[in-house]
């Protein structure tokens, strides 16, 4: 549905973004959950919209999801909750109580007895907007460290693995050290000789079967990301630990529960992506790189290279590296595109080392030729705004004057 048969819908000329006081922003960042993550698909609106006004048995509704999770998956079994941060803690809480229904009624206290450790590679202990460490101490988990911030090697995890330990935790994002830290594979190796589960977070990843081949026995996915279904999180895979983590809704997940409307729009999405033309998605987004590419070749301080994601999802983004003979930082430009009109929101998650990224998986038609006009029009506007040349700094002012 287009802006204009939405508002037809409401018997108004505005958008629900100008009758609500929010900015048309265009969202070259990527899947972003701060930005509302993905464009969801018709099927998933579609089917969202049809079970809304509709009574189902939710455990029924959920045996259905798990069908189809399976299938997409290849694992055994699968479920649908609130997001990815809460598949991860149900997941946890899983491995630790497996299905004593006392035990998860208890959580986050543990029942003597329970294990409660969980490994992770310090270089996977990432912030995706909350904590990793915080999603395992939610359920009563304690972290167990491995290796150092640019070396794990075998002995690291195999070391830390004891009576105590209920899982290990891998993850999968460009946010985590992307060298020196072991494989899955590895990782799983490790794991399974000693007895010990592997959960993998794979949030913002497009291959919905390679972790579970790689070794993992739970994985989740993100069912809005890549998807494009609603905000929720998949977890998929062994029966008997996906069977302990849906379990968990009788406790640390009741605050974590999912309408039906949300299920019904991920099974739908999941249906969507296996007929979904995956290549000619992919040419619309070179097409799209290599017009930005166009754009900025030859403006003064601007680098514009097409780099492949760093976890090896199968899509490629714009690394724009800005120097000052450009008049701006890599920073300075990334707000001055904010501030434009219409606002052009960047992937700005490495700007303090001088560049930042364009990524196309979430542009209407278009859009493509806004943001080359847009930043066209920035970077050969004079005078350039005093904040052009900005040093990128931390603060927590922003977060603290909510909702003001």
């Amino acid at each position: 549905m287009d802006n204009r048969n939405a508002s037809a819908a409401t018997g108004s000329n505005e958008t629900i973004r100008e009758r609500l006081g929010l900015r048309p922003i265009i969202n070259v960042s990527g899947t972003m959950t701060a930005l509302g993550a993905s464009i969801i698909v018709p099927e998933a609106i579609a089917a969202m919209a049809e079970i809304a006004p509709q009574f189902v048995e939710m455990d029924d509704l959920h045996r259905a999801a798990s069908k189809v999770v399976a299938r997409l998956t290849g694992g055994e079994a699968g479920f649908i909750t609130a997001s990815c941060a809460s598949g991860i803690s149900l997941a946890l809480a899983g491995a630790m109580t497996g299905t004593n229904l006392l035990a998860i009624e208890r959580l986050p206290d543990l029942a003597t007895g329970l294990k409660d450790e969980v490994i992770v590679q310090i270089g996977h202990m990432v912030s995706f907007g909350g904590n990793i460490d915080q999603a395992i101490r939610l359920c009563g988990g304690k972290v167990v460290e491995a290796g150092t911030v640019s070396v794990v090697n075998d002995y690291h995890v195999a070391d830390a693995i004891n009576e105590r330990t209920a899982a290990g935790l891998y993850v999968v994002s460009h946010h985590t050290v992307q060298y020196g830290m072991l494989s899955l594979p590895e990782f799983a190796e490790i794991c399974h000789a000693a007895g010990v589960p592997v959960i993998v977070d794979a949030a913002s990843e497009y291959d919905l079967q390679r972790f579970l081949r790689d070794g993992a026995d739970i994985v989740i996915y993100s069912g809005h990301k890549f998807l494009g279904g609603p905000t929720t999180g998949i977890v998929a895979g062994r029966k008997d630990l996906v069977r302990a983590a849906f379990l968990q809704n009788r406790g640390i997940g009741r605050g974590m529960k999912v309408g039906k409307e949300s299920i019904a729009g991920v099974i739908a999405a999941l249906e969507a992506w296996e007929k979904r033309d995956h290549a000619g998605i992919r040419r619309r987004e070179s097409e799209a790189l290599h017009l930005w590419q166009d754009t900025l070749t030859g403006l003064p301080g601007i680098r514009a290279e097409i780099v492949p994601d760093p976890t090896d999802n199968p899509l490629d983004r714009i690394e724009i590296t800005v120097s000052p003979e450009s008049g701006y930082s890599a920073a300075g430009l990334a707000k001055a595109l904010s501030l434009a009109e219409p606002p052009i929101i960047v992937r700005n998650h490495e700007v303090e080392r001088g560049h930042f990224f364009l990524d196309p998986c979430n542009l209407h038609e278009g859009e493509a030729e806004i943001v080359a006009n847009v930043l066209k029009r920035v970077l050969t506007a004079n005078p350039k705004p005093d904040y052009a040349l900005m040093t990128p700094r931390k603060t927590s002012r922003t977060a603290l004057s909510w909702p003001d």
